[in-house]
This record gives C-alpha cells, sequence and structure tokens, in this order.
C-alpha cells in the first residue's frame, strides 16, 4: 500500500512550486499574454448528468428528446463516443471522476453493508486524505465549487466543503433517498455543512443548480474556477420545473433531459457574454448508463445502469472549449472520467501527487484533435461491486465468467465461460468472437490477472489500495429548527 499525505500537505508543496506555464492551443500557438490575468490556467466546468443514457441525446441519436444547446455544443466541440465511467451506479463512478482513479483503487466501490452506493448517514465515505481535482485546482489559485449531487460522504468530514471545494450547493446522495422521519430523514438541500430545505423541492432544482452556477460564474469572472456540477436529474424520481414539465414527447424523463438541455445552453451563454468562452473548456457526461424502467435509452449498447455491458458504463460525452477544441469533430477513442484529473492538472500547469497512483491519463492530445492521438490506456476494467466481470483493450472486450449466479440488474446470467466483443464492429455485444480468436482471449485474461492483483477481486484484496474515511457513529442530516 502507498503512504498518502494530508490534502494540506499536498496543497501548501504545490502552491509553493507551482510555476506559471503557458497552456499550447490546439494549433501549437500560445494565449496571448494581453489576454486576462489568469490565461495560462483556464476555467474548467464538468456538468456531470445522473442515469443518461448514450442515446438520449439528439447528437447521440436521439428522436425524442429536444437538445439544441447540447447538440450546438457537438457541433462546436469534439464528441467523445468511447467514453467511460468506472461503474454502472453512482457512488463509485463520482469517486473516480474526483481522484483519477478506479473506485477499488479508494475504497469506494461499495458502502459498509456491501451495496453498490453510499445510503444516508452513512459510516464511509471519500477519504480526507485523498486528493481530488478541486484541491490540485486550488494549488493554482482557482474558485472551485460543486452544484449538485455529492453521494460521497453525507457526514461532515466528507462532504465538499472539506474535500477541496469552496462553495456546495446540493444534495448530498440520490434524490430518492428522502422519506418520512420515521423511516429515513428528508431529503436534504445544503449550503455548504448547513441544510437550507428538507425535503429538497426537487421541482425545481435543476434551475437552482444553474441559476448558482452562472452566479459563481460571473463571480469569479476575474480569476480561473473550477465548477462541478453533477445534477440530481435524470435520476428517478423524475422533476422538472413548470416551464418544462409535460411538454416533452417522452413523459417525466423527456422533461428531464429538455430542461437539463435549456440549463447547458444558459451555462454556456453567460460564458459568451461574459467573453470567458475562448478561456473554458466544459465536459458533459453522465455517472453512468440510464435505466431499463424510465424512459431513459443506450442505444445502440446493450445493458443498462448497474451492468458492466456497454450500456450501463460507456456514457455519452462532450468537450468544448472554442479556439482550442476543433468543433464538429468525432473521436472513437477510449477515455475514462479519472482522466479529467491528470487533464486538466495539466492544463492548468498543475503538478500530480508522486506518493501515490492515478489510474487516469492525460487526454489532452485526444481533446485537441492532435491527428493520430490513440487512447493511453492499454486497458480498461469493468468492476461491478468487489468484482472484475470484463477488460477491454483496443476493439476487444472479453467478458469474464461470474463467480456468483445471481442477475447483474435484470441482465440474465453468463451462460457461457467467457464472451468476447469487437466493439468496433459490434458495438451490441451480440456476436461471441471468443471461440475464433483464442490468442486474443488469452491477452485479455493476463490484463484481468494483472488487474486483479493490483485492485484486487472478490475475496482477494488488491496490493496497491488505499482506505475510504470511517466514522463510527454517523448521523442524519437534518435542518435546524
Amino acid at each position: 500500500m502507498t503512504q498518502t499525505i494530508t490534502r494540506r500537505r499536498f496543497v501548501k508543496s504545490l502552491a509553493a512550486t507551482a510555476a506559471a506555464t503557458f497552456l499550447p492551443g490546439c494549433n501549437g500557438g500560445l494565449f496571448s499574454t494581453e489576454a486576462r490575468r489568469f490565461s495560462d490556467r483556464p476555467n474548467f466546468i464538468v456538468i456531470f448528468i445522473d442515469d443518461m443514457g448514450y442515446g438520449d441525446l439528439g447528437c447521440f441519436g436521439s428522436k425524442v428528446h429536444r437538445t439544441p444547446n447540447i447538440d450546438q455544443m457537438a457541433a462546436e466541440g469534439i464528441k467523445f463516443t468511447s467514453f467511460y465511467v468506472t461503474s454502472g451506479v453512482c457512488t463509485p463512478s463520482r469517486s473516480s471522476l474526483l481522484t483519477g482513479c478506479y473506485p477499488k483503487r479508494v475504497d469506494m466501490h461499495q458502502d459498509s453493508k456491501g451495496r453498490c452506493v453510499l445510503f444516508p448517514a452513512a459510516h464511509k465515505g471519500l477519504n480526507p486524505n485523498e486528493i481530488t481535482i478541486a484541491e490540485i485546482l486550488k494549488s493554482r489559485g482557482y474558485a472551485t465549487c460543486c452544484i449538485g449531487k455529492w453521494h460521497l460522504g453525507d457526514q461532515p468530514k466528507f462532504l465538499p466543503t472539506r474535500q477541496g471545494f469552496d462553495y456546495y450547493y446540493g444534495i448530498p446522495y440520490s434524490n430518492d433517498m428522502g422519506g418520512s422521519k420515521q423511516t429515513k430523514p428528508p431529503l436534504p438541500l445544503m449550503r455548504n455543512e448547513t441544510v437550507i430545505e428538507a425535503p429538497a423541492n426537487q421541482n425545481t432544482l435543476t434551475q437552482r443548480y444553474t441559476a448558482e452556477a452562472t452566479k459563481f460564474i460571473k463571480k469569479n469572472k476575474d480569476r480561473p474556477f473550477f465548477i462541478y456540477l453533477p445534477h440530481s436529474m435524470v435520476h428517478n424520481p423524475l422533476h422538472a420545473s413548470k416551464d418544462f414539465r409535460g411538454k416533452s414527447a417522452n413523459a417525466r424523463y423527456g422533461d428531464a433531459v429538455e430542461e437539463i438541455d435549456f440549463s447547458t445552453g444558459r451555462i454556456l451563454n453567460t460564458l459568451r457574454k461574459l467573453k470567458l468562452d475562448k478561456n473554458t473548456l466544459v465536459v458533459f457526461t453522465s455517472d453512468n448508463g440510464a435505466s431499463n424502467q424510465f424512459g431513459g435509452s443506450n442505444a445502440p449498447l446493450r445493458g443498462h445502469k448497474g451492468s458492466t455491458w456497454e450500456g450501463g458504463m460507456r456514457e455519452p460525452c462532450l468537450m468544448w472549449w472554442p479556439g482550442h477544441i476543433p468543433a464538429g469533430k468525432t473521436c472513437s477513442e477510449m477515455a475514462i472520467t479519472m482522466d479529467l484529473l491528470p487533464t486538466f492538472a495539466a492544463l492548468a500547469g498543475a503538478s500530480l501527487p508522486v506518493d501515490r497512483t492515478i489510474d487516469g491519463k492525460n487526454i489532452w492530445p485526444l481533446m485537441s484533435g492532435k491527428p493520430n492521438a490513440k487512447s493511453p490506456h492499454e486497458a480498461f476494467y469493468y468492476y461491478q461491486i468487489d468484482q472484475l466481470q470484463a477488460v477491454r483493450s483496443g476493439k476487444w472486450k472479453l467478458h469474464l465468467p461470474l463467480k456468483e449466479k445471481k442477475k447483474n440488474w435484470g441482465e440474465p446470467d453468463l451462460d457461457v465461460p467467457l464472451q468476447l466483443y469487437d466493439l468496433e464492429a459490434d458495438i451490441a455485444e451480440s456476436n461471441n468472437l471468443a471461440d475464433r480468436h483464442p490468442e486474443v482471449v488469452e491477452r485479455l485474461l493476463k490484463l484481468a490477472e494483472r488487474a486483479k492483483l493490483d485492485l484486487g477481486d472478490t475475496e482477494i484484496p488488491g496490493l496497491n489500495t488505499r482506505p475510504a474515511g470511517w466514522l463510527v457513529s454517523p448521523k442524519p442530516l437534518l435542518m435546524k429548527r
């Protein structure tokens, strides 16, 4: 196990040593020295949707959702068609985006009872000794905020304000985790570490999140900023404000998607009006695939939320930065949410911690449309809770036999020992080629065994993992009267 260092020590050391750098544009040039004072440090906004499917946007093939703002974002930026999250469910997926690591690496793959996500008054949370994107960017003078669903621990020591964010506004876990006082606390809406509304009025959450984001942009327009915007929608129960309720062709799900589109348009227009668009990188993606119950679409992928089929973990992704990311491009190379941390660090001129493993890679060559750029990943590992279920390398994906005969969030049990798919020719994972390519099967099995030693597997501890945070006596988050 690698030695950890505290956030305070890391940020202090980086602040003392980080040198100002000029950021190359995609045309090989440099930002003008006459640009805004922090032009060597671009702004970053990550818009992270909850449970949106691969086929839910117009630019990814939807015929039922009107998403003109997001489609315009695709026309002005780059569309990633092989972009992955590290889990088919919320908590582990979010831990990877913020730490640049597989959930198993940071012990956020399950809760204290072996369930796949955290619940209210959880014992576990993201370890305060982990170093997040927010903390790395703060070492370079960034203002940071988290607006939306957190789901990495609801106790004070695990909240965003203890993980590098200057400001937090949102709900601490999923929007279906509120209830009566007899069963569980009402869903809390928080500002920083205080509950300001319970139960939260979910009809206006998307609207209010958007207002908070635009306010933060305006407040920090003269310094570099990082906004992490993990929307509560389109997770069930589905909500939309009165201007969108009942207006879509896909019931409540479509209403929520179309309000997310409007929200995204407001944020991009705010950047344009303030002339910050050419110094702001915006990433739009989802935390996992859509459920198969509430109206979302993962087409043309197989599977859905919670599964290790492509529909559970391959997400729609757009990256937008006028003048630096080429317009109207598509990238089919494999990239992962874990890559955002090292990529943002490189673009901001920040250093990465050297005392721990970071699984993500710098994908700026892919984002900037560099000719012939390839994925920096030899392999990607599909975990569900503590079990490695599949591995991808290049165009090949190998499903491993399950150790336990149990349903995988509605998918039938694997009925053959191994399943091999060519994802370039067969994105729907319908044609098993394991018998035809034994040499590929053998190569991917070796990669899987390497991952099991490093990260662990069912009943096998990983050699290079770190513990989650822990609290013996957690308390529910309640509004003070």
